[in-house]
């Protein structure tokens, strides 16, 4: 971490320790570092503040650099690692770093905090807080624990840092710029101060009160030129895996993007058309490509999983895995919509800056089109539509490539045949067993077929009649909700 010596002499200012600052000389007990990191990374989300720290080396009172005798990174309980032990018995919410550093010929050892998020930080089960001087159980201060939890309850993730009190010149290190102005269509400015005039208006980066600079979540996680620059976000990065046949067996290729997810998407998306199966086709003497899967269908889904994923939600990031019959999309968090109203719904988004930049940057469609356009695109192509599943702590969107209908699994056509009514209705228009055969692909022939897959349909409530009074044979359908 650059700067941190001008952090520490900043902090050491303060006239008296805060509840998200604590100085320290050489005491380095395991259990009240534990309760301290939980009561200083709930005292920093109390406060609004990113970050809390631990500083070794202070005197408590006078705040003078005395130096301290260890660090964090040798001290040991039992056999145990400290700072292996301490992530054991802390939430899973928690996030530290651990620096050293000399002034004035003196060590000094720095813990940084990141403010809880989601959930108060605890340690061994129980919450912390600071109280005055004093590090005390939450649950003692019942009005200050609502005050957190009202806090932790807005917590806006795209505001938060993910890394601070940096230099001008360190911005351009660690963001992408040059993608940001690409991606804008705006000519790249020759002066910093231009460029950084841009950046702060988009919140990708904050001016700090000790005059350096704040790079926010929503800027790393957008245009980072390496996301492991970014110790929170870093397993944010988006995996890709293409398998050898249908099962997760043997693995051909895999590819992490280190990259900021606008500064990677274009290599992305051109990444995986090149994995997805392609075959030439002549039509009058015109060469194409016929590609699998339609594009846009891929683009909105991989887009639609990078938005809305709950980043909260730690250790894991957006996974796409490719296999021989199908794309498997998968992202941390659960759709705020219900699935099976995902087309009519007003749209909902759990991270709006970073959508509305992501539309900005022209990567994705307006709030709402997404998935009328993904449904659709399967459509033209005769295409199964996509499988929406929802796990404890993750959706998983399945894409799958071109299957002949009677191959299709029931639950898929029922799938198919309750989002066709959805897209119908949204259209002002009504199913019917025509265009249920042309969605499929299906001839006339097909007709007794279509009728028997809709009538399950309507058995299984996901479809309703239009007209109850219209002749079978000219009958319309709308989605049950409707």
């Amino acid at each position: 971490m650059e700067n941190i010596d001008r952090l520490i002499l900043e902090l050491v200012r303060f006239p008296n320790e805060t509840p998200w600052l604590e100085f320290k000389h050489n005491n380095y007990t395991p259990d009240i570092i534990g309760e301290n990191i939980s009561a200083l990374a709930n005292g920093a989300a109390l406060n609004e503040k990113s970050c809390a720290y631990m500083i070794w080396g202070i005197d408590d009172e006078t705040h003078e650099i005395v130096g301290t005798n260890n660090d964090l990174q040798n001290i040991k309980k039992g056999n145990q690692e400290i700072q292996s032990w301490l992530i054991n018995l802390l939430s899973p919410n928690t996030n530290f770093e651990f620096y050293k550093t000399n002034i004035n010929n003196k060590q000094v050892g720095l813990l940084i905090i990141y403010a809880a998020s989601n959930m108060p930080v605890t340690f061994k089960e129980y919450a912390y807080i600071k109280v005055g001087s004093y590090t005390c159980k939450l649950n003692k201060y019942p009005n200050i624990e609502k005050q957190l939890w009202n806090k932790l309850t807005n917590t806006i993730f795209e505001e938060q840092f993910a890394k601070q009190n940096i230099e001008l010149d360190s911005i351009i290190q660690l963001l992408d710029v040059y993608s940001y102005f690409d991606l804008k269509k705006i000519p790249i400015p020759t002066e910093i101060k231009t460029i950084i005039h841009y950046l702060k208006e988009e919140s990708i980066i904050v001016e700090q009160d000790n005059g350096l600079y704040a790079i926010t979540n929503l800027g790393a996680i957008l245009l980072a030129k390496d996301l492991s620059y970014f110790p929170k976000l870093s397993r944010k990065a988006v995996r890709i895996i293409q398998y050898s046949d249908k099962t997760r067996l043997n693995i051909n290729i895999e590819d992490i993007s280190r990259k900021g997810y606008a500064a990677d998407f274009e290599r992305i998306i051109n990444f995986i058309k090149a994995l997805i199966p392609s075959k030439e086709i002549i039509n009058d003497t015109i060469r194409e490509t016929h590609i699998s899967y339609p594009m846009l269908a891929i683009r909105e889904i991989i887009a639609n999983a990078l938005i809305h994923q709950d980043f909260f939600i730690t250790g894991t990031g957006p996974t796409i895995e490719i296999f021989s019959n199908r794309i498997e999309i998968t992202n941390p968090g659960l759709p705020l919509v219900d699935i099976k109203r995902i087309i009519d719904n007003p749209p909902k988004s759990r991270n709006e800056k970073l959508a509305s930049l992501m539309r900005k940057f022209g990567l994705c469609e307006e709030l709402g089109r997404g998935w009328d356009r993904i449904i659709l695109s399967c459509e033209l192509n005769h295409l199964p539509t996509p499988r929406i599943d929802v796990y404890e702590e993750n959706t998983r969107i399945t894409i799958f490539s071109e299957i002949p209908f009677a191959n299709i699994s029931s639950e898929d056509k029922l799938n198919a045949c309750y989002f066709h009514a959805c897209i119908k209705f949204v259209q002002s228009e009504q199913m019917t067993n025509s265009s249920l055969r042309e969605r499929f692909g299906l001839s006339s022939t097909s007709s007794a077929s279509i009728s028997r897959l809709i009538k399950e349909a309507v058995r299984r409530e996901l479809i309703k009649p239009f007209d109850t009074n219209t002749s079978h044979k000219y009958m319309k359908y709308i989605p049950i909700w409707a």
